[in-house]
Order: C-alpha cells, then sequence, then structure tokens
C-alpha cells in the first residue's frame, strides 16, 4: 500500500487551462500575450502559447476559460493581518478568504500593529513576529499565501536582531515609524541591517493612522531609504502634494499606493511616475484592515480606479497589481509566464456593463467579475461571492 501510494503522488499533477480569451501577462513591458493556453505542472506554470503548440496530453484537470481572461492573481502589497483569518480592528472572521473573491490570492504583511496587547521591547517583537510568519507559513486561508511576520522596528535594536529574524525566515519589516523609531538616522541605520540580511523594509507615509501614531513626512522617508514607500498617498491622511512629488522624484524606491489611502494623492502618484517614466515603481496593496474596515473588492476598485481616472490602459494597471508588486517584493507569483507560481484569476466583464469588452469596462471604471480562482494549480473558488457576476464564466471540463 505505501509504494503504491509512494508512486502514485510522484505521478506530476497536470493542469491545463485553453480558451482564455485575452492573457493579462502581468508584464509591463508584454502586458497581453497572444496566447490562448497554459499548462502547470505541479502548482508550476510550464508553457504559455497557442494550443496548437502547446503539449496538452496528460492534463489531471482541464479548465476551458470559455473565453474570459486569465490574469496572475492579485497582489495586495499593504495588509495588517494578526492570527489566522481573524482581525480584530473590526472583530471580523474571514476577511482573508473574502479577499481571495476578490481575486487576491497573494498578501503582504506590513506589520502585525493590530495584534491586541502587541509587545514592544526586543524579545517580544521577534517572537510575535516569528510566531506570525510560521504561522502563515502553515496556514493559507482559502488558498491566500499571506508573507507575514513583519516587525516593527523599536529603539534599542542592534544589528544580532536582524541576523536572528531573517535566520528565522523573516522577510520583511512591518511600517517604519509605527514604533518608537520615528527618526530618519535611526530609521535608515536599521533598514540598511535588515536589507544586509535579506529583510524588506516600508516606511508609513503620511499623517497618523491611529491615536499614538506620529507623522512621517517626505524628509523622514528620503533619509530613511525604505524599500517600499508605503501608502504614499496617506494612510488615510496623505503629505502636501509638493512633498508627494519630491518622493516621487527624488527617491529610486517602490510607490505603493492604497485604497486606503487618499485617492486624489494616488492619482497624483501615478501620474507623476507616468511623467517619469518610471510606472515600473508602483504597486498597490489596500491597508486593511483598517478604521474604514476590510476591502475584499479593493485591489480590483485600485485597478479600475486607477485605469478610468487616471487614464492607463486597462492591461498596465493590472501591472500595478501583479508582475510590479511581485518584481518589488521578490515573489515568484505575479506574472504568467513558466517557472511562475500557477496562481491566477479568470476576469470577464461584469454583466450588463457599458463596456465593450473587458479591458473596455475597467477603463469605464466598472469592477471585472470573477468567475475562478486557481492557487498552485489547484481550484481555490469558482465564480466570487463578491464581485458583479461575469458574463462568461469558465468551466472545469474533467478532473
Amino acid at each position: 500500500m505505501s509504494d503504491v501510494a509512494s508512486a502514485s503522488s510522484a505521478v506530476p499533477s497536470k493542469l491545463l487551462i485553453r480558451n482564455i480569451g485575452i492573457l493579462l501577462s502581468g508584464d509591463l513591458d508584454r502586458p497581453i500575450l497572444d496566447a490562448d493556453t497554459v499548462v502547470a505542472i505541479d502548482g508550476v506554470i510550464h508553457a504559455v502559447g497557442r494550443e496548437k503548440d502547446v503539449d496538452t496530453a496528460g492534463a489531471a484537470i482541464t479548465i476551458d476559460a470559455r473565453h474570459a481572461a486569465l490574469a496572475p492573481g492579485l497582489i495586495d502589497s499593504h495588509v495588517h493581518p494578526v492570527c489566522g483569518d481573524w482581525t480584530p480592528r473590526q472583530n471580523q472572521l474571514g476577511w482573508i478568504d473574502s479577499c481571495l473573491h476578490g481575486g487576491v490570492t497573494t498578501m503582504v504583511s506590513a506589520g502585525e500593529v493590530h495584534t491586541p496587547g502587541r509587545p514592544k521591547d526586543i524579545v517580544g517583537l521577534k517572537a510575535m513576529a516569528i510566531f506570525a510568519q510560521r504561522a502563515f507559513q502553515a496556514f493559507r486561508p482559502g488558498g491566500v499565501r499571506v508573507f507575514a511576520g513583519a516587525p516593527v522596528l523599536e529603539q534599542g535594536m542592534v544589528e544580532d536582531d536582524f541576523k536572528e529574524l531573517a535566520a528565522a525566515g523573516v522577510k520583511f519589516l512591518g511600517e517604519v515609524g509605527l514604533g518608537s523609531v520615528k527618526d530618519g538616522t535611526t530609521g535608515r541605520r536599521m533598514v540598511g541591517w535588515a536589507r544586509k540580511y535579506g529583510i524588506q523594509s516600508t516606511i508609513h507615509t503620511g499623517g497618523p493612522s491611529i491615536p499614538g501614531s506620529s507623522l512621517i513626512d517626505k524628509d523622514m522617508v528620503l533619509e530613511t531609504d525604505a524599500d517600499v514607500i508605503g501608502h504614499v498617498n496617506g494612510g488615510h491622511t496623505a503629505l502636501p502634494d509638493d512633498q508627494i512629488a519630491a518622493l516621487c522624484e527624488r527617491s529610486p524606491r517602490a510607490l505603493e499606493i492604497v485604497h486606503n489611502g487618499n485617492e486624489r494623492a494616488g492619482l497624483l502618484a501615478l501620474r507623476m511616475a507616468k511623467e517619469l517614466n518610471q510606472l515600473h515603481r508602483v504597486i498597490l496593496g489596500t491597508d486593511s484592515p483598517a478604521g474604514s474596515g476590510v476591502q475584499p473588492l479593493g485591489i480590483l476598485r485600485m485597478i479600475s480606479m486607477l485605469s478610468s481616472l487616471g487614464e492607463i490602459p486597462a492591461e498596465v494597471a493590472v501591472c500595478l497589481a501583479t508582475g510590479n508588486t511581485a518584481k518589488m517584493r521578490t515573489l515568484n507569483c505575479g506574472l504568467i509566464a513558466p517557472g511562475r507560481e500557477a496562481t491566477f484569476v479568470f476576469l470577464d466583464t461584469a454583466q450588463q456593463s457599458a463596456g465593450k469588452n473587458l479591458l473596455d469596462s475597467i477603463q469605464k471604471g466598472d469592477l471585472a467579475g470573477i468567475g475562478m480562482v486557481v492557487t498552485d494549480g489547484a481550484v481555490s473558488i469558482q465564480r466570487s461571492r463578491n464581485t458583479p457576476p461575469a458574463t462568461r464564466v469558465p468551466e472545469v471540463v474533467s478532473a
């Protein structure tokens, strides 16, 4: 029995997706691919192309896209998880699974700052970060991959603390400025230590988000030089326009635009990045859970807002929520290309939209309808319970 089971588990699992209408790659350099078929083996993309040119034999699961669009699973670059699929911020259960129904398959923690009794001593903050990293590594609500365990910088941390965190698997810092480190000199030193050991950093930008937090202005952001300028459009309160412009012009770092920020400031940052020919720096997040709640469709809403009001093609807006974030965050998702994770969202025009097709509907400001989400080569959900109903819905035709 054990030999049979062992032999069976050794057989590669093959996924075939055919009859794709529009293939949105997530790559700014080539956002739409001339392809209608994707093959994945053991949760990793193996081939992308026209069906006549791809080996489709032996698929364990075949999905007929029925001419819906295929895009990489969306990435939320800025969340604040706590423990499991619960948030004390709004005392809500199932928020991560609900975001899956908004097409989000990957989340990056900007700090577990809503944890009741969050420890602020150095031993405690390291322990909490390692616990969160381990817990979410083993637990994927609905299939969503959450990169958690993001410690908030506190005064008194030394280089060995970052070395220890990195050795334990911590990959990201919580927002600089949410702890007791509130000056650029200290922030830059600690960010440098984190970078030395492969830990990426994000800095809070703008006014206080909750009582007890502080203003982080352009001078501290520039001096600290974190890898990601977190919610450049404020979380919720934005910096003055001239300071946002200075961050776009004077820093080479990622510009994160969030749903729970100032929409006008977000459009300003997008316009600045476009004028500077640096759209590759723009990444998207929700900054939720927050005082304004949880937004399961937050990333989809950002895509539609930036495309319609920021006047960028819909396929480019999709890249900001997928490939751009994957590249900036060094993640193996967010792009439909061989070797990447087989994690996808099937999109189509929402029923009764004024748009002529999916891309036109997004550019008119409508949300896309989601017909299916696949994570790591397996179907996680079929028709979304949260989006407007999609006109065309994919179908699993063999499994």
